[in-house]
């Protein structure tokens, strides 16, 4: 039987073991809302998340067994941490104290509430924070959890509806809402759910968004039947007459559904996407005053929609966000056609997360460029490749220097030729050394940064566009010299500086703004 938290969570102590992980962070603001008494513990390094455990009166304690005192009654832990080695898992350990993974926890709280889980290869974080964004503007009791500081959430990973803050406050137990009558009593509960190790089996869906499926954590799924056949057992825990929104125009994903579908023929399959037959097929419009606008069936009659971040694959999340809040308002019995105006605000109010095209800042060099400065955690070679094409189309005036650092020695073997051929809409390329993962051994690997770079310089990119510098820092005296170049009349607004990936390449943007 798998582990749970109990129904009631106020007064209860629970403590989190690498507490500023930001899946972890995320979950002590939901459970820290519900009543739970939270304590925690992890490296003294300051991290983003600190922020947001300050916010609720929070402060990370160093690793010690002397945490585990007897007032606390379950606990948390990352899988950063094994329970034989960490000093507070140990302890808690000894003390018969109940120890659940953050997945094996967020499943549990995923019970009590009628939860939709929102996953895929690529676009979970984003379509997560779109999708909580517009449910802000609706009159819905829900709860969001998103794997990243979402800025419409107010700096924090999560959102709780004034419906459930409300119900929280008093202490209830009647339902939240009148609409809540139509999730069996519970609350909406919309997460992010990861599929690296299979973490998202732990979660309990009624509804499932599925953005893409393709090769990716090489470590784990060796092949990609191996990511697309988890993905097929996830989706299949949904229940009878559950619903998969599925991403028409991702060949993996489409796969996957067929796959799913013919196990499980009862799931109803919604489709989004330029390809998809129904309500939510996409029409792309124009790219002005630095907003993507495009077209929903559904709202053929009302107008265009908009965000307000760059990318086609941003505005493919945004589709897939309005097809799972229209399917939430039709369970209410509300007709989506009348929250057009609601849904239509909630988009244009989304405006990224931490890491995801976030803009970190923006300057004038000494000869007058103006230059803006993006941070973006894509890591795999086709969400960089989008994402790029997506600058490209969104800040046409501006020349783009991307600084990239591959994360994992197993990704970038496994996918070299993919990374190799990324950075096309680039006009400057910056190459460092691989950000290794604890969980791999660089010796077993017979790659390295400059295996990226030799590959990139076969594509037939002139070797005047391609730079590396094995340490990060060691390249900002040339990114400023790249910078202060003066600009041809192709690029009259500037320059736009990149850094991007899952490594820690982001303070080469930080130490230019500083500079």
């Amino acid at each position: 039987m798998a582990k749970q938290l109990p129904e009631n969570l106020k007064g209860v102590h629970i403590h989190f073991v690498g507490i500023k992980g930001t899946g972890m962070a995320a979950l002590v603001e939901i459970l820290f809302h519900a009543g739970a008494v939270i304590t925690g513990s992890d490296v003294a390094e300051r991290f983003y998340t600190d922020e947001i455990l300050e916010k609720l009166g929070l402060k990370a304690l160093s690793f010690s067994e002397n945490n585990i005192t007897d007032k606390i009654q379950y606990v948390v832990y990352s899988s950063a941490y094994k329970l034989d080695k960490n000093p507070d898992l140990i302890a808690a350990v000894k003390k018969n104290i109940p120890c659940l993974l953050y997945t094996e926890a967020l499943g549990s709280y995923s019970e009590r509430a009628y939860s939709c889980g929102i996953c895929g290869v690529h676009g979970k974080t984003s379509t997560t924070g779109l999708t909580g964004t517009i449910l802000k503007e609706l009159n819905l009791p829900s709860q969001v959890l998103a794997g990243s500081v979402i800025n419409s959430f107010g700096g924090t990973c999560t959102y709780t509806s004034p419906h459930i803050a409300e119900k929280e406050r008093n202490q209830g137990d009647e339902a939240s809402s009148e609409n809540a009558q139509n999730f069996n009593g519970k609350n909406i509960f919309v997460a992010e759910t990861c599929e690296y190790q299979r973490h998202f089996m732990s979660f309990c869906p009624k509804k499932i968004i599925l953005t893409s499926v393709e090769s990716d954590h090489q470590d784990y799924y060796p092949t990609y039947e191996d990511i697309r056949d988890a993905f097929v057992d996830y989706i299949c825990k949904l229940p009878e007459n559950g619903e998969l929104i599925y991403c028409a125009d991702d060949k993996g994903a489409v796969e996957t559904a067929s796959i799913a579908g013919k196990k499980r023929p009862d799931i109803k399959m919604i489709p989004y996407g330029q390809n998809a037959k129904g309500d939510y097929r996409l029409s792309f419009g124009k790219v002005e005053n630095e907003k993507n606008c495009f077209k929903l069936e559904l709202f053929k009659n009302c107008g265009e929609l908009a965000i307000a971040v760059p990318g086609k694959h941003e505005v493919m999340d945004a589709a897939a966000a309005v097809a799972l809040c229209s399917e939430l308002l039709r369970d209410a019995g509300i007709d989506p056609l009348s929250n057009y105006q609601n849904i239509s605000r909630g988009l244009i109010n989304f405006t990224g997360g931490k890491r995801r095209s976030e803009i970190v800042g923006r300057f004038k060099t000494k000869s007058g460029n103006d230059v803006v400065v993006v941070d973006d955690y894509g890591h795999h070679p086709t969400a960089v490749k989008t994402t790029l094409e997506g600058f490209r189309e969104f800040y046409k005036g501006r020349k783009i220097i991307v600084d990239f650092m591959s994360h994992t020695y197993s990704r970038t073997q496994a996918l070299l030729k993919e990374f190799a051929s990324c950075f096309k809409s680039a006009d400057e390329i910056i190459l460092h050394k691989i950000y290794s993962s604890a969980r791999e051994n660089p010796a077993d690997f017979n790659i390295t940064g400059l295996t990226l770079y030799e590959e990139v310089l076969k594509t037939g990119i002139e070797e005047n566009r391609v730079h590396y510098f094995e340490e990060i820092l060691d390249a900002k005296d040339k990114v400023l010299e790249l910078l202060d170049a003066p600009l041809a009349g192709a690029y009259p607004d500037g320059y736009l500086f990149v850094t991007m990936g899952a490594g820690d390449n982001w303070k080469l943007g930080k130490a230019i703004l500083e500079q």
